[in-house]
């Protein structure tokens, strides 16, 4: 697929922002003159600074990983006084990869660009993910991400719709012709780590992923742009990977690869750390990814997927909605899947499951580590321009069951003599066209199940925060 096609849907992107930003407040103000606006976020700072007061410069080509690393360490000692926020001013902020601290701010006003390095001594390297057991491009190691951080708490990446730009061209150059050592970074990883908003921003050409909390809890993804080439490789919007109590909204991502992937680890290793991905509510997403998913459930799933919602969500020429990827050799469990009302426009499928998913980490996987899918409801879908229905492949003698579709209107782009094909699974449907597969019979007047209570995380409401420079002006 051609570059010009992602192009189209940039220009879409940047038309949606308006939207999906609307509640944010424009402000524009000139970096000298920074006082005075709100945003809304989990926790307010007592305390200021902005980048220029520790030497930033922003010129685009002046390295500024000194400045981050020196402001927010410097804002660091007021974690236990209110809390500290760092004002990146409008400018093209160039630097490697930076540590966040806890009860801290990252604030991006409007025109305000971060430029990921492209200068691989600003990158260090990291240990391997325990759950993953080696990285994913070489075995080498993992590089750190843009913003890093881990074992904080209260922890806020926000801004005016200011832009962090990964720069990704020069690593996947290096993935295609196979010269990484170790592998891409990420652009924003926060391990261990709790209360987290990540919000407002536009985020563009990630090296790998873009926003991945890992053994994290209490997370709030909200108002994000993401936008990469659709050719681009292993560009995942948002994984939430073995992290509890998540709520994702209000998203507009177009992406080389899922637009959200929910994970828990690798194989053995991911049994061996034994954390799921669990109570995570993904409401009003818009998603164009033409070869992989709109929401996809592993493939890295050993630890364990479940209680996951979804509702109110678009995808627009993307290969599938909502996706379960697993294998023989993962183990774990992906059950309690509850989906309701997505409208779907150029499918290669709606539906698509597979127990087949040739990816291990190494060969010390166990091929009698079953995982157990159970418990997927489907309801109230509309779908035009479909290659097929479905594609539903379970695992011989491990058959994905409790499969539930309710409600659901299926517009073919031509006539298949087989919409369905089904292998190794068990379920029910109800009012349901084109008509579904044998293994999946009908049953009259069925509405699939989808939770009423809230979640946790659905009732952590934002307070209006202010910006007035108390530190260092």
């Amino acid at each position: 697929m051609k570059i010009s096609r992602f192009e189209n849907f940039y220009v879409i992107g940047v038309i949606s922002i308006v939207l999906i930003l609307g509640s944010v407040v424009e402000c524009g103000i000139p970096s000298n003159e920074l006082n005075g606006f709100n945003y809304p976020a989990i926790n307010c700072r007592k305390h200021s600074a902005v980048l220029t007061d520790f030497g930033g410069v922003g010129d685009g080509k002046t390295s500024n990983t000194k400045a981050f690393n020196s402001a927010i360490t410097n804002l660091s000692q007021y974690a236990n006084d209110g809390g500290a926020q760092l004002i990146v001013p409008p400018g093209k902020w160039l630097t490697g990869s930076f540590n966040l601290t806890s009860h801290f701010t990252l604030f991006l006003q409007k025109d305000a660009v971060i430029l990921a390095s492209q200068d691989e001594s600003e990158w260090p390297q990291l240990p391997v993910f325990p759950s993953y057991g080696r990285s994913k491009d070489a075995p080498a190691g993992w590089s750190s991400s843009l913003i890093f951080g881990t074992n904080l708490t209260d922890v806020v990446i926000t801004g005016n719709n200011g832009t962090i730009d990964g720069q990704g061209s020069y690593w996947w150059k290096k993935f295609h012709k196979h010269q990484l050592k170790i592998t891409r970074p990420n652009m924003i990883d926060l391990m261990y780590s709790n209360q987290i908003q990540i919000s407002n921003l536009t985020l563009v050409n990630s090296p790998a992923w873009f926003v991945h909390p890992i053994y994290s809890s209490d997370i709030i993804i909200n108002g994000l742009t993401i936008l990469a080439p659709i050719d681009s490789p292993n560009t995942d919007g948002i994984d939430p990977d073995s992290s509890t109590n998540v709520r994702i909204e209000d998203n507009y991502i177009v992406s080389g690869d899922d637009c959200i992937a929910i994970k828990s680890g690798w194989d053995e290793y991911g049994i061996k750390v034994g954390k799921p991905s669990e109570q995570i509510i993904i409401r009003r997403l818009t998603c164009i990814s033409p070869d992989s998913a709109m929401v996809a459930l592993g493939s890295e799933m050993s630890g364990g997927i479940q209680d996951v919602r979804v509702e109110d969500v678009t995808a627009i020429n993307t290969e599938s909605a909502v996706r379960i990827k697993t294998a023989v050799g993962r183990g774990a469990f992906v059950k309690d899947i509850f989906v309701k009302r997505m409208n779907l426009k150029t499918m290669k499928y709606v539906f698509w499951m597979t127990g087949d998913y040739k990816s291990h980490p190494d060969e010390g996987y166990d091929p009698k580590a079953l995982p157990k899918i159970s418990g997927i409801n489907y309801r109230d879908v509309t779908a035009k321009n479909v290659t097929y229905a479905a594609k539903l492949e379970g695992i011989s003698n491990d058959p994905f069951t409790g499969i539930c579709i309710s409600n659901v209107t299926i517009e073919m782009s031509a006539q298949k003599k087989l919409p369905w094909n089904c292998t190794d699974v068990a379920g029910v449907t109800s009012n349901v066209s084109p008509k579904p597969c044998e293994l999946l019979p009908e049953k009259e007047r069925l509405d699939c199940p989808f939770p009423s209570d809230k979640l946790p995380i659905e009732n952590v409401r934002f307070k209006t925060c202010t910006f007035q420079s108390s530190v260092f002006s």
